[in-house]
């Protein structure tokens, strides 16, 4: 019997790279796409107008695709670009004429670029109108194009990789902590695709869900968010939601997650996805003991109350 298929975005590092191993793990053939093929390469990703950054960062789709096959199945690579459809139709259609089917889609990609980290006074509107297309747009290209061959297969899961920037103020202002308005506008747009669209295709036996990784420690972090105010040995590792996207394309559990979003710190560590972890930091002000940790905006009021975060999900269905 073939494998399931995962189709994977933004997937040269950080949490996309992580989830396309632990998808191999899990015994999925693992197609994956980003804009850096080889290792080494050189491209914008300054998140501000203010300054240049050229500097190749770590990882590559060949770096990724070689962790992938070391599990023993088939890995795709297929370059493609989250502002340009013409790509993704391409990356989509590649991997269907190849391998006839992709059960799960994972959207971690996201814009990555000047105006990220620039305040609206400063920042053009275009730069924001790209961030709603990389981030909310694109994933709606892959769905529509990947979707029909779910419904045909009889089931599927789309992962988007949230952002508690959709739903929640900054603790600063963009530079001083902070994200800016395009990062917060097009993650909270993407943040209605799941509800909707399962109702859209209720019955059809697939699950939409966004999983909100809070501050993860991954090699851009590290690398460029410094100077803007973020400390990434404060940052969990991306085998945190990595962990948490395997356990709901896999688990029969899951669907009753489908449509929401889901901390993925708090839900890898109170399920134990992942015990080598200790867990999430305390939230300042909130009070400690079991399930207080680091929510990121979500129902602040029943974390404050000691409710696990589980418990507070489960009660609001």
């Amino acid at each position: 019997m073939a494998n399931k298929v995962a189709f994977i975005t933004g997937a040269s590092r950080g949490i996309g790279k992580v989830c396309a191993t632990e998808l191999a793990a899990a015994g999925f053939d693992v197609a994956i796409t980003a804009r850096t093929v080889k290792e080494g390469e050189e491209r914008e990703h300054s998140s501000t107008i203010k300054r240049s950054d050229t500097s190749a960062l770590p990882g590559s789709l060949e770096g990724t695709i070689e962790l992938v096959r070391a599990h023993g199945v088939q890995g795709l690579t297929v370059q493609a670009d989250l502002l340009d459809p013409a790509s993704l139709g391409a990356a989509v259609t590649t991997v269907l004429e190849r391998w006839g089917r992709i059960d799960v889609i994972v959207h971690n990609g996201r814009y990555i670029g000047p105006g990220h980290m620039d305040r609206l006074a400063d920042t053009p509107i275009e730069l924001i109108r790209k961030q709603i297309e990389a981030n909310a747009i694109a994933p709606l290209i892959i769905n529509q194009l990947a979707l029909p061959s779910m419904v045909r297969n009889g089931g599927g899961t789309i992962v988007n990789i949230s952002s508690s920037s959709g739903y929640s103020d900054p603790p600063a202002a963009a530079g001083d902590g902070g994200w800016a308005l395009g990062y917060g506008m097009s993650k909270g747009a993407m943040r209605r695709i799941s509800g909707i669209l399962k109702l859209e295709y209720a019955g059809k036996n697939i699950n939409f869900f966004d999983v909100q990784p809070g501050f993860i420690s991954t090699e851009r972090i590290k690398q460029d968010m410094a100077g803007f105010g973020f400390d990434a040995s404060k940052g969990a590792p991306c085998d945190v939601p990595a962990r948490v996207v395997r356990w709901l394309v896999t688990n029969p559990e899951a669907a009753r997650y489908n449509g929401m979003n889901i901390e993925g710190q708090q839900f890898c560590h109170e399920m134990g996805l992942m015990p080598e972890w200790p867990g999430p930091a305390q939230t300042s002000g909130v009070k400690a003991g079991a399930g207080n940790y680091d929510w990121s905006g979500w129902r602040m009021s029943q974390a404050a109350q000691g409710k696990p975060w589980l418990q507070a999900y489960e009660e609001s269905l």
